[in-house]
């Protein structure tokens, strides 16, 4: 896989150089840049299958270099420090960032993605960035047929397990399957205002209409009653003002 570093530290470079050499040999570094201009002048005809790309670069961040693309017809992962949230959001499905110092287990997963030709559309990069900027993440990265689908959590109802996939239930009565257990799901959602309450359901805090305590059930805004576990019910009636 023809493989293309960017990143404006040098040292970076080198480690993630080093670990690519040790632990991917089917990952071939054929050109680094320190310099975005520099790379950007060179990615045409270099070729590319895939990129690490870091995002905050002096004269041209990593976005702007992509924008600046007629196309992006390789892979891409961000390397980055960010945020661990804005990570877990954006990797969740269709992106992956790599936080530095990069991690081997991290590195691996993002490879195989990579190597599954997963894309992202040029028009996307500049909604990740101003959401990044703004240090506040209002969507999450789902597959969509054509690339990514960015779901807004509050269209989110809730997310219902079905063997190693999870179906989230939106607002507008569409359903989305995702293949991530909902272990997977949870580890993301619950950074928001989402709470796993049973083992098949984690639901949006903001979207609960009614709870009947005697019988354990949850009334949703679709008015879809969803079963709370026992050792989660008080858990679930602490995320509320109570009068």
């Amino acid at each position: 896989m023809k493989t293309i570093i960017i990143d404006d530290e040098p040292d970076s470079i080198g480690l993630l150089q080093l670990r690519l050499k040790q632990h991917f040999p089917q990952v071939h570094v054929m050109a680094t840049f320190t310099s975005p201009v520099e790379a950007l002048r060179n990615l045409e005809s270099l070729q590319p299958q895939l990129v690490f790309l870091d995002i905050e670069m002096p004269v041209m961040n990593g976005f702007e270099l992509l924008s600046r693309l007629v196309k992006t017809d390789f892979s891409i992962i961000f390397v980055t420090a960010y945020n661990q949230f804005a990570i877990k959001a954006f990797k969740f499905n269709a992106l992956d960032y790599l936080v530095k110092p990069v991690n081997v287990e991290d590195l691996s997963v993002a490879i195989s993605k990579a190597e599954s030709q997963q894309r992202v559309r040029t028009e996307q990069f500049g909604y990740l960035y101003q959401q990044l900027q703004q240090g506040c993440i209002t969507k999450i990265a789902v597959p969509g047929n054509n690339g990514v689908v960015f779901i807004d959590f509050n269209d989110i109802i809730c997310i219902e397990a079905s063997n190693n996939y999870s179906t989230l239930i939106l607002t507008d009565n569409k359903k989305v399957v995702v293949a991530k257990t909902l272990k997977d799901v949870q580890e993301v959602m619950e950074q928001q205002h989402f709470l796993r309450v049973h083992r098949q359901y984690i639901i949006n805090l903001n979207q609960v209409k009614g709870f009947n305590r005697n019988e354990g059930l949850i009334t949703l805004s679709n008015n879809t009653a969803v079963p709370v576990s026992r050792n989660q019910k008080e858990l679930f009636m602490s995320k509320y003002g109570w009068l």
